[in-house]
């Protein structure tokens, strides 16, 4: 299956304006709320109406503006995973799972029963969706989706209301759904480690726009813009101000830094809170003496809150993450620190 979506639609304060294609392939849009990440599904899904543009799905036009086409929901052969589930309240778990099936009503069951037991829902068929767990709420939407045969996945935002235990579990069994499907898929979160766990290729999405859609190491790797480098969850991130000699200056951390890439059209910089390499002394190119400023004790890590010692700069702005295992800052914590960014670790934006 091969998706191309090209439309524009008014929201709010801008005009949503996407294009991409996606072929047998789990294709994510992360960013942040409000951006039209779920707009652009129920677009697709035919839930909203774009003003203007042309989707296609598997060489079958579902919405072209100009030819006038709008193909209605129950045609699209989309399956839709909704935030809240999308229920309905008034059936059973059996009698949600059989409204995605055609045929004929034994046959409609006895279909439904096989998705029953593929999901673990023995025991809770004749539960209404009140009487279930949000897990159990979950397994029987996607049950129902894929009941359906549907010629396209839409997940959105399906762990948002989900404690990080449930949301774990069922991240797990939409991995192996989305393994067994074979078909696109598109998975729509603010989340940048759910979409790189899950997903292949990754549109970054801000104010309705794509900034960036790269392969997923290539996106969290080097990041391009501004907008992607900090839902990819980038901590550290400056001005900078080029310099004659071909360095250039990162203005709020006051450090001089040398990059072996054309620095000609750099606006920021940005650099991993991980990536970091203690070294044993200042001399050296893109090396820091640290003044700590703050120690925090993590559940995993330490985070070491960090200024450059001679930097003019005061206040949170000028302050640097330093992430590292507990057992690394016990050897570093009594000694004085430097701390080196590699050139190679650098993340450049233009924009």
């Amino acid at each position: 299956m091969a998706l191309y979506v090209d439309i524009e639609k008014k929201l709010g304060d801008f005009i949503m304006r996407v294009k991409f294609e996606a072929a047998d392939e789990i294709f994510a849009i992360l960013g942040a709320s409000g951006c039209g990440k779920s707009m652009t599904l129920k677009c697709i899904a035919g839930i909203e109406r774009p003003d203007r543009g042309r989707i296609v799905l598997d060489r079958k036009v579902l919405f072209d503006s100009e030819k006038h086409i709008d193909v209605p929901v129950k045609k699209r052969k989309v399956g839709y995973l909704f935030q809240d589930f999308a229920l309905f309240p008034n059936m059973t778990v059996l009698q949600n799972i059989c409204c995605g099936i055609r045929g004929k009503r034994e046959e409609r069951r006895k279909a439904a029963k096989e998705f029953i037991k593929r999901f673990y829902l023995e025991g809770v068929e004749d539960h209404y969706p009140w009487q279930l767990s949000g897990g159990q709420k979950q397994r029987v939407a996607m049950a129902r989706m894929l009941a359906a045969e549907p010629d396209i996945l839409m997940f959105d935002e399906p762990f948002s209301a989900l404690d990080n235990y449930l949301k774990w579990q069922l991240e797990q069994e939409i991995m192996e759904v989305l393994s067994r499907f074979g078909k696109t898929a598109l998975f729509v979160s603010h989340d940048r480690n759910e979409v790189y766990r899950l997903t292949d290729r990754i549109a970054v999405m801000e104010e309705g726009s794509l900034v960036d859609i790269k392969d997923k190491k290539s996106l969290f790797a080097d990041p391009g813009s501004l907008a992607a480098t900090l839902l990819t969850g980038c901590k550290n991130i400056t001005l900078i101000e080029r310099q004659d000699d071909g360095r250039f200056y990162a203005v709020d951390w006051g450090i001089f830094l040398k990059s072996d890439r054309s620095l000609e059209k750099i606006k920021y910089v940005g650099f991993r809170a991980h990536y970091f390499e203690p070294v044993a002394e200042t001399g050296a190119e893109n090396v820091v003496e640290c003044e700590v400023m703050k120690v925090i004790e993590d559940t995993f890590s330490m985070i070491v809150l960090f200024r450059q010692k001679q930097n003019p700069r005061e206040g949170d702005w000028s302050a640097l993450r330093y992430e590292l295992p507990k057992e690394k800052w016990k050897q570093l914590k009594d000694r004085k620190l430097f701390l080196k960014l590699p050139e190679d670790k650098l993340i450049l934006m233009e924009k």
